[in-house]
């Protein structure tokens, strides 16, 4: 019984700490937020099964790993310059046809960029004009429209510039 006391007060506990924290889906988690919710995971488990023989250990080592998460949110938003220190930054792959040092430096192969983009609808790479992979490690691609190769008189399209 006592076993059920402390899963409730830790399940309890987490709906907290996750309403807390912030929302974010499963698919949209990045590399650290999903080790952290693993490592969170175990430390229910120590809490729930007595391994740590107390729920305020669990407890505490929730809220530090919590607390620290919202720090870190506040620190991004507060502070931009440390975006691209703590989630990354986006790395251009593609650009007219792959560039090899940067899909090296992802360990991205040519068959694995092809393959999301038969996900995106894309059926040759001569459609692809860029491709990036973000920071949360989705690639975006980016491809050439009717209208953007060029313009009726045969001049490139130049982009639109706010001034």
């Amino acid at each position: 019984m006592e076993i059920v006391i402390r899963a409730l007060a830790i399940f309890s506990f987490l709906w907290l700490v996750t309403r807390a924290v912030g929302r974010t889906t499963l698919g949209e988690l990045s590399t650290f937020q999903l080790v952290m919710y693993v490592t969170v995971g175990d430390l229910v488990q120590q809490a729930v099964t007595q391994q740590d023989y107390s729920v305020t250990g669990g407890i505490l080592a929730i809220s530090t790993f919590a607390l620290l998460a919202v720090a870190l949110s506040w620190l991004q938003w507060r502070f931009p310059r440390l975006r691209p220190a703590t989630t990354g930054r986006p790395i251009l792959l593609w650009r007219g046809g792959p560039l090899e040092a940067p899909m090296r430096n992802q360990r991205m192969s040519i068959a694995d960029l092809l393959v999301a983009a038969r996900e995106q609808g894309i059926r040759e790479t001569s459609e692809i004009e860029y491709v990036v992979l973000e920071a949360d490690g989705k690639l975006s691609f980016f491809t050439h429209r009717d209208g953007d190769r060029e313009d009726d008189d045969g001049a490139p399209d130049k982009p639109a510039v706010d001034e």
